[in-house]
């Protein structure tokens, strides 16, 4: 009888262990039992790493002088990007909203110069971005009032005279209504920041063009110039892009301009002066008979 007693005990299931349960009755699981989420995986997945590398990314193309600076107002303005952050106030909390969009998309406009073109597209794809923010009463999209006024703060804020760049911006802004694609944005902002370049070398030319005790140049010289600057913008409008830039450059070489100069000057006849502001407008007029409207 007792070696049955023992086979009994031998066959018999061993007793399962008591499971742990918490207070609300559901089985407690041991922190081995879950694969716990590493803290790489962790940024990844809120979006840390990526937003990170955006901000790197902007650190080098635009190699600002004073970096962590930079970066501080880089983040402090990334909220506006979100569309659900728009629209949640009525006017003038809207029209503040909308403000607060503007700047942060010329803020992002700059960041890089617009002959650094990739850097330059993806900023203008970011600014595009920020405006097409939508909120509870408005779509997403881009309308022409947004993207005019933007224009006009563009060319206001590079500081060119109102009265030079009016021709251009009545060429290029839309319809208030109107729809603007990601296309005619990018055509307009470059169009803006090419202009202002353009005016600030007119102007530097100006300078040493005019008398300093006057502020005024002579006429001829003035007119030598502007005609010098045509030629060069109209050269080679069917050859090819290399070929037109060689000698677009070689017209407005040193020796070309002093040949012009030379040429003006040797007038005996006296000539009447010609202020900053017209050489300018007649020098911006030169680049915006060259710009074919957007809208």
């Amino acid at each position: 009888m007792a070696a049955v007693e023992k086979r009994r005990q031998a066959v018999a299931p061993a007793a399962a262990p008591a499971a742990n349960f918490t207070d609300n009755g559901r089985v407690s699981m041991s922190r081995g039992a879950t694969a716990a989420e590493s803290e790489e995986d962790f940024l990844r997945q809120v979006g840390v790493t990526e937003m990170l590398r955006a901000a790197l990314l902007k650190v080098l193309e635009a190699r600002p002088e004073e970096p962590i600076a930079f970066l501080a107002h880089y983040f402090e303005n990334m909220g506006l990007r979100s569309p659900a952050n728009g629209g949640a106030g009525e006017p003038p909390g809207q029209l503040l909203l909308q403000q607060q969009r503007l700047g942060r998309a010329l803020w992002h406009l700059r960041l890089a110069h617009h002959s650094q073109r990739t850097a330059f597209n993806n900023n203008v794809s970011v600014a595009y971005e920020c405006l097409s923010a939508s909120g509870r009463k408005k779509k997403p999209g881009l309308d022409g009032r947004t993207y005019s006024e933007l224009l006009k703060r563009i060319c206001r804020d590079g500081g060119a005279p109102e009265e030079v760049v009016a021709p251009l911006l009545r060429k290029i802004q839309c319809r208030d209504h109107e729809a603007v694609p990601l296309d005619i944005f990018r055509a307009g902002m470059l169009t803006c920041f090419v202009l202002l370049e353009f005016v600030a070398r007119a102007s530097a030319l100006f300078q040493l063009l005019e008398d300093p005790g006057l502020a005024v140049a002579d006429r001829r010289v003035g007119q030598a110039v502007l005609d010098t600057l045509e030629g060069a913008l109209g050269t080679g409008d069917r050859a090819a892009a290399p070929a037109r830039y060689l000698e677009a450059g070689s017209r407005l070489g040193p020796d070309s301009l002093a040949q012009a100069l030379d040429r003006a000057a040797g007038g005996r006849r006296p000539s009447s002066p010609m202020a900053r502001q017209e050489f300018l407008e007649k020098a911006a007029a030169l680049f915006i008979a060259k710009v074919k409207p957007v809208c």
